[in-house]
């Protein structure tokens, strides 16, 4: 027999209608009017995570919210290169942090580093403010280096970055819900999605410690223009799915 809400969800046009089910009731349990409000929610096109107000990523579970980038599960292999390519890191930094989930999920992995996130969006901030009071991770507000501290300067072991990576022409192939409901600035990268990526590259060398390192991933299909911006510098590349 077909699960209610499970059938429910496949009827407003849900895909992984039962991974949504059990998120529900993970979040809500059997609370009967919260479920009809989350389905109603989707009902309308807003995004699971923005309905329920939290998302799990790489272990931990963080607020989100409306207009506030959604991690993706294709992100956590960005934290685990991260943790693996400086282990023993003590500044930590996460370039465009959006709700600050790559922040806190490196926060329960590197326990002694200092961890700092930086983010332009004032909704992302407001998510990111609160996620740093849970996990204990800084926020600063600006556009890439510039949000952090001078005393900074050089001493960064660590620098991660989800940047927005799709092209202009691709910003369609999004699915509608997320595509709606998050800011162009979260997800555009220019005309081949590399320019944030050519941004960060700019001032990267005054940041980083004499043995840090930038971990951030990029499209399959953009591995080799993204190594070759990259060449020289002490650059980690890791493939996602977009």
């Amino acid at each position: 027999m077909l699960d209610s809400l499970v059938a429910r969800l496949r009827a407003v046009g849900c895909v992984f209608a039962e991974e949504e089910a059990a998120e529900i009731r993970r979040v809500f349990g059997t609370d009967e009017q919260r479920t009809e409000q989350i389905v109603a929610a989707r009902t309308n096109g807003i995004p699971l995570e923005h309905a329920l107000g939290t998302a799990n990523f790489a272990g931990v579970e963080v607020a989100v919210g409306p207009g506030v980038f959604v991690p993706r599960a294709r992100a956590e292999v960005l934290v685990d290169a991260a943790v693996a390519a400086r282990p023993g890191a003590r500044v930590v930094v996460d370039l465009g942090t959006g709700s600050g989930a790559i922040a806190a999920a490196l926060g329960t992995r590197l326990p002694r580093a200092e961890i700092h996130g930086v983010d332009l969006d004032p909704a992302a901030l407001a998510y990111a403010r609160c996620n740093a009071a849970r996990y204990g991770f800084t926020v600063h507000e600006g556009d890439w280096w510039n949000a952090l501290p001078q005393d900074l300067q050089a001493r960064v072991d660590l620098a991660v970055a989800y940047l927005p990576h799709v092209p202009t022409s691709r910003l369609d192939e999004i699915p509608g819900d997320y595509r709606t409901h998050e800011p162009d600035l979260a997800v555009a990268g220019g005309p081949d999605g590399l320019d944030p990526l050519r941004a960060v590259l700019r001032d990267l060398d005054s940041w980083l410690s004499p043995d840090g390192v930038l971990v951030t991933l990029v499209a399959e299909e953009q591995l080799g223009a993204a190594r070759a911006l990259g060449q020289g510098r002490r650059v980690a590349l890791t493939v996602g799915v977009r």
